[in-house]
């Protein structure tokens, strides 16, 4: 399947359309079943057939779409789609507010500049009025005066710039689109006046589209309950860029922070940040089969309450002197029987020799609780004495050193690490279970192996 372009670039040639000689004539030879009438038109039917069917899948975003550029299924009230430049976020977006105008009447689309919104989300390329689905008719009109876009069927497009928050007091919608969102001047707040006026309908809903950036309040969004997240790299839409782009930057910038972040759509590392995007990089190209590991330990960093923050459980074995991270279950949303039962069956399923887990939340509750669920193995209780960034040193020392390495995809993982050290990066509960891991594995009770560090 192909996607088609974001913001700026081409999006391609146009629907295939017949000619007047095609529409009467077919240039190939051809033959009366027997016994029967030809088709309707003459010989020519079949091809303009086929063409009529290209037509209409030209403008069928489903046919056309990647997986990232779906709106996901489930009950989700913030759609966040991550992306490279030219990977397809805008077309993602302005489909979508496309399907939203078939149901509620106001829609918020709001852009870093009121020229972004108008010349990008709109008129742009992959904009509002240039989707191919207008092409047989019902293309929303703009209203300069009014700065608004007005669909035939009376939905309307209210348009909103970033750089004036204060315009969203007011207003309300039943869906909105907020357009590289990372590049805001106030991301977060603004984004919390836009969700204020998100009060019509029986499930209004936001869509947030942007290429990322390392800040503070996208990792809090991502990190909401009602959050969805999509990818797009600009790779994954290569076939409708121009011809060598892709090519060409990361042979320029490949491996850097600059294609992470830009190309790759990733949330990558921040200033202050403990682990960076090289050693994560390097953890992951170790590949996903693992060696035989002496010794298997599956870490616990429970959450605060019940349906609050999420239970942090990661699995990472042991394989001369070095930590192989085997797998990540960490889940949101868990009462304590239910995280206790999947801690119990990631210690069973990778034969682990102890679970670690921190008490600073529950004290002796939380080994009670993992007894009660059937641990298989001994389970030490840890508690936290230092802070987090203070704990994740000596492991971050080992990463720097090649000594970590990751058996499998863990991208939510992998983005709190790079998170660990950064203002408001959130609750890091799956990086703080993977430090007690490898902390058990390789600074405490790694036989002398590891970097050991005295607290004065």
């Amino acid at each position: 399947m192909c996607a088609t372009v974001d913001d700026d670039l081409d999006p391609g040639p146009s629907s295939p359309r017949l000619t007047a000689e095609e529409e009467s004539a077919d240039p190939r030879p051809h033959h009366r079943p027997s016994g029967g009438a030809p088709p309707p038109g003459g010989g020519g039917w079949a091809t303009r057939r086929a063409r009529s069917e290209l037509r209409r899948l030209a403008r069928d975003w489903a046919w056309q779409a990647h997986a990232g550029q779906v709106a996901p299924a489930g009950d989700w009230t913030t759609w966040v789609v991550l992306g490279g430049r030219g990977g397809g976020k805008t077309r993602a977006g302005a489909e979508w507010v496309a399907d939203r105008a078939a149901e509620v009447g106001r829609i918020a689309l709001v852009g870093q500049s009121l020229h972004d919104v108008r010349e990008v989300m709109i008129e742009g390329p992959s904009g509002l009025r240039a989707l191919p689905r207008y092409a047989g008719g019902g293309r929303p009109r703009w209203e300069a005066s009014r700065r608004r876009l007005v669909w035939p069927g009376g939905a309307v497009g209210l348009v909103f710039s970033a750089e004036d928050p204060e315009a969203l007091r007011g207003p309300q919608f039943g869906a909105a689109w907020a357009d590289e969102w990372c590049a805001w001047r106030r991301p977060g707040e603004t984004l919390a006046l836009l969700r204020m006026g998100l009060r019509l309908g029986d499930r209004p809903r936001l869509t947030v589209t942007t290429t990322p950036k390392p800040l503070a309040a996208l990792r809090r969004l991502l990190k909401e309950p009602g959050a969805a997240r999509t990818d797009l790299p600009t790779r994954i839409n290569a076939a409708n860029l121009s011809a060598g782009f892709v090519e060409g930057l990361e042979a320029v910038y490949g491996g850097t922070r600059l294609a992470a972040q830009e190309l790759d759509g990733q949330v990558v590392d921040g200033d202050g940040a403990l682990f960076t995007h090289a050693m994560i990089a390097a953890a992951r190209a170790a590949g996903a089969e693992a060696p035989r590991c002496d010794r298997v330990v599956v870490a616990v960093d429970p959450p605060c309450s019940e349906g609050g923050d999420a239970c942090g459980i990661v699995v990472v074995g042991r394989s001369g002197g070095v930590a192989h991270v085997l797998a990540d279950r960490s889940a949101a949303g868990l009462s304590p029987q239910a995280w206790g039962a999947r801690a119990a069956r990631a210690a069973r399923e990778f034969g682990a020799r102890r679970i670690v887990a921190e008490a600073n939340q529950g004290g002796r509750m939380v080994e009670a609780v993992l007894r009660a669920a059937g641990a298989p193995c001994p389970v030490r209780l840890v508690h936290a004495r230092y802070g987090k960034r203070v704990r994740a040193e000596p492991v971050a020392a080992l990463y720097e050193q090649g000594r970590v390495v990751h058996r499998g995809d863990f991208p939510e993982l992998e983005e709190e690490l790079l998170g660990l050290g950064c203002d408001g990066a959130g609750s890091p509960d799956r990086a703080d279970a993977l430090v007690w891991a490898v902390t058990e594995l390789l600074v405490d009770g790694g036989s002398g192996v590891g970097p050991r560090v005295r607290f004065v």
